[in-house]
């Protein structure tokens, strides 16, 4: 859904920057009569664009799986209107999980460069990709399927004067995959912002990446992030709600745009 939104997004602007390199040299009338009416048109745009974002939010209606996550999900959810990060809290047993996810890793895609691995072994192979007379690639079997992203977690369970695991993993396509996980005697350092408080912990041995640990060894830490809620349910769940979250926040940044021209 996003990929195709930013297609909509952006290709106007390009057939509006063509036009606009065709004209020749204004006047100094013409030049007074375009500031005149740039705000106008400016506003024009931005209520156009409102328009197309808000046809496209009450089509794709909120995912079944956020739906369903809201509903029956374990964690109580912040999000903040204006704000990139969006936070899962809940209480487990004598233990205080947060997990903070953004819609800033959305937003920072290349949507020029390929990001599902599953495409680089055909690559490396040499083996033929399916064709549209599959139905597998530009074709209804590709344009059906929602396009996939990593999206970044960071989660920390603290407990109470025992100090916090913090673990930097990542979701995609309904898989979450642990990268590093530490732990830290002050669970202060878990939640460090600043940049002198960040710098406070950077000394302290917190451990080995994950992968170079052993393999029984992950196996029960992901099983232990799974009896807290942090699964399959949840890996689906992200990325959908920052899709969803991005085009509120995309719709209020243009309403607030047009209402300050407007002013």
């Amino acid at each position: 859904m996003h990929s195709l939104r930013s297609f909509a997004r952006s290709a106007p602007r390009t057939v509006s920057r063509l036009t606009a390199s065709a004209i020749g040299q204004p006047t100094a009338r013409t030049s007074l009569l375009r500031a005149a009416w740039a705000p106008v048109r400016l506003i024009a745009k931005l209520e156009s664009e409102l328009q197309m974002e808000n046809e496209m939010k009450d089509q794709e209606g909120i995912p079944t799986s956020v739906k369903d996550y809201l509903e029956n999900g374990p964690f109580e959810i912040i999000d903040t209107p204006g704000q990139e990060d969006v936070v899962l809290t809940r209480q487990f047993g004598d233990e205080k999980i947060q997990i903070t996810f953004s819609i800033a890793d959305i937003n920072n895609l290349d949507e020029d460069q390929p990001y599902d691995d599953n495409a680089m072994p055909d690559e490396e192979d040499g083996s033929e990709k399916p064709t549209a007379e599959d139905g597998t690639e530009d074709g209804e079997g590709i344009e059906n399927e929602d396009r996939s992203y990593p999206a970044r977690l960071n989660i920390i369970i603290e407990k109470a004067g025992k100090g916090a695991l913090n673990v930097e993993s990542i979701v995609q396509d309904g898989m979450h995959v642990i990268e590093n996980v530490y732990y830290y005697t002050d669970a202060s350092f878990a939640y460090a912002k600043t940049p002198e408080s960040i710098h406070g912990r950077q000394d302290l041995y917190s451990g080995p990446p994950f992968a170079n640990l052993d393999e029984d060894l992950q196996v029960l830490m992901e099983r232990y992030l799974d009896e807290r809620g942090i699964n399959t349910a949840l890996a689906i769940f992200v990325p959908d709600y920052i899709d969803m979250k991005e085009q509120k926040e995309y719709l209020r940044w243009l309403t607030n745009v047009k209402d300050f021209v407007e002013a």
